[in-house]
């Protein structure tokens, strides 16, 4: 069936839908859509048989909808009605929500209900609106709309009207910031995390900080610091610690308030947009330890943790939107090399829920002063961590991937000996859309998983692969069908078991030689070369197209409606 996906922007949750409709057999075209007029002008392009809105933050026109079905994907249970229905949920503290595919109509969230789906909302800690989005609403949009798609090719469906639900509709209205007022003076720690994680990744929270307005993004507790509510106390990893009520929370990311017209501000690592400003006081610095003792739970947030479990390591990292910057990267590479140095024969690399990696930090890239030296140093950052674990030959290397990857975070899981995935995973593979050759190494991991061929066409054709589609081609090793929550406690289990098979140790005893090999037929150096001179090259040319995308894409600068290839990849992290 010919479907046409439009959106607001080409989200997560869009790429999602779109690359497990194709695997479906579906013919999908997507486009972009600023407006109503953009929605008309895409059908009548298009002219698709069914018309599906994952995320769409305009009204369909009556002339579109009145004379062909268009589905809309509501995250929200049937009944439920606005513009912020997460925001609601978390603020609210639900347990339970959901998902409805609906026909558009006169009404906004209105219209007849054609599928739906529900899942548990993880309740400690609050979960974040931004993962929660991308891992139980995607598992659940994506049930309901094949669903609804199936039905709707199948004939003879009819969908049911929200008159006769039985649930009581809600209309609630847009979660103003008004509404996510923080009182430092008041707030307890757990009201001050929940109100940032039901704000993450957007807007974030508006609050005044230092004698400035700021949008505060993400929110973790602190249980060992304490000051005047309010107060900035350390920094930790380019985050800051501020005190409330009863206790703190660190701030990983800030964003400044811009004025009417100006265009968007930059979402940076929280001591590094302070600094920017002007204004990051003297703080000390509370480095979290790396290593979790007696394999128990830390008091304390970190964005890299290390635990062992008997012969198997855990080396799992978590960076806001699974961008990484030239400070991350560096930090990483430590701890990673720190964990090669324990006597471990599995090293489990990843294995947190949301986001894996998506590469170098474009926002960070933006704002320092040589976006050019930055890209480089990034880029080379990005290559050192790969390098490293392409060369350990000491032990098994398996990269777990909860979330989305993308470009360098997708290479550096190819770099490992094994690569799982949650079976909500999406990667993209490629590096196109943001105008870059690519490097860490991509030219031999990728046709090494995949074959020359098939390489060519991930990075040409620039689309989201699925976790299924994934596996088919080789890009994985092993899909692992499990909620966002459970996907840690499931590759500990598989990592355990792997450990002590006699194969595992044939393969470790195996990977010197196969390294020597591939050194004698051609050096990895002689990849990292080549790739970065072609990096070098776009990186110090003004007019390259990756500075006019980089800058469009921090800053938000988009068009009303793109065109489906090649498209510019808008609302996700800002990272390559």
């Amino acid at each position: 069936m010919h479907i046409l996906l439009v959106a607001s922007a080409y989200n997560s949750l869009t790429q999602r839908v779109h690359a497990e409709l194709r695997d479906r057999g579906h013919r999908v075209a997507v486009e972009t859509a600023g407006s109503g007029g953009a929605v008309r002008d895409a059908v009548l392009a298009h002219d698709p048989e069914l018309v599906v809105a994952p995320m769409l933050k305009t009204a369909i026109p009556r002339d579109v909808w009145s004379v062909r079905t268009c589905l809309i994907v509501h995250p929200g249970p049937p009944g439920d009605r606005g513009p912020s229905s997460l925001d609601w949920a978390i603020h609210e503290r639900a347990t339970r929500w959901g998902v409805t595919v609906l026909q558009a109509g006169e009404e906004m969230d209105a219209g007849d209900i054609w599928a739906t789906a529900d899942f548990p909302v993880p309740a400690a800690p609050p979960a974040a609106k931004s993962d929660l989005y991308r891992g139980e609403v995607a598992d659940a949009a994506v049930t309901a709309v094949l669903l609804a798609v199936e039905r709707f090719a199948a004939g003879g469906h009819t969908p049911v009207p929200q008159t006769t639900l039985r649930e009581a509709v809600s209309v609630r209205p847009y979660f103003r910031q008004e509404l996510r007022g923080i009182s430092w003076a008041n707030d307890t720690t757990g009201t001050v995390v929940r109100t940032l994680r039901a704000a993450a990744s957007q807007p974030g929270v508006r609050d005044e900080l230092l004698g400035a307005e700021w949008f505060l993004h993400g929110g973790h507790p602190e249980y060992g610091l304490r000051g005047r509510p309010g107060e900035l106390l350390a920094t930790r990893a380019g985050a800051i610690c501020r005190a409330t009520a009863d206790g703190a929370v660190w701030i990983p990311e800030l964003r400044p308030r811009q004025g009417p017209g100006m265009p968007a501000g930059l979402k940076l690592p929280a001591t590094r947009a302070l600094a920017l400003a002007g204004t990051l006081p003297r703080l000390p610095e509370h480095p979290a330890p790396l290593l979790e003792a007696d394999g128990g739970p830390h008091r304390t947030w970190s964005d890299i943790r290390y635990r062992e479990e008997g012969p198997v390591g855990f080396l799992s990292f978590s960076f806001p939107g699974g961008a990484m910057s030239t400070e991350h990267c560096r930090r990483l590479l430590e701890a990673y090399r720190t964990a090669c140095s324990r006597p471990t024969t599995v090293l489990v690399l990843g294995g947190a829920r949301d986001f894996f990696s998506n590469g170098i930090h474009l926002h960070v890239i933006e704002a320092s002063d040589d976006p050019a030296a930055e890209s480089w140093a990034n880029i080379n950052a990005m290559d050192d961590l790969v390098e490293a674990v392409l060369t350990t030959n000491d032990r098994l290397v398996v990269a777990a991937l909860g979330g989305n990857a993308a470009a360098g975070g997708v290479m550096l899981a190819l770099a490992a000996d094994e690569v799982w995935c949650r079976s909500g995973a999406v990667l993209n593979p490629h590096y196109r859309l943001m105008g870059l050759y690519g490097s860490e190494y991509w030219t031999y991991s990728l046709p090494r998983r995949v074959g020359a061929e098939t390489a060519e066409l991930l990075t040409r054709q620039a689309q989201p692969v699925s976790a299924a589609s994934a596996l088919r081609i080789g890009l994985v090793d092993r899909v692992i069908d499990c909620g966002p929550e459970e996907f840690g406690a499931e590759a500990c289990g598989l990592a355990s078991r792997l450990a002590p098979f006699p194969a595992t140790q044939s393969r470790i005893a195996a990977k010197k030689a196969q390294s020597e090999r591939r050194e004698a037929a051609r050096p990895l150096a002689a990849y990292r070369e080549e790739e970065l001179a072609r990096m070098l090259r776009t990186f110090r040319d003004p007019h390259a197209p990756y500075h006019a995308l980089r800058r469009a894409f921090t800053r938000k600068e988009q068009p009303s409606r793109t065109s489906p290839e090649p498209r510019a990849v808008a609302g996700e992290p800002a990272a390559c």
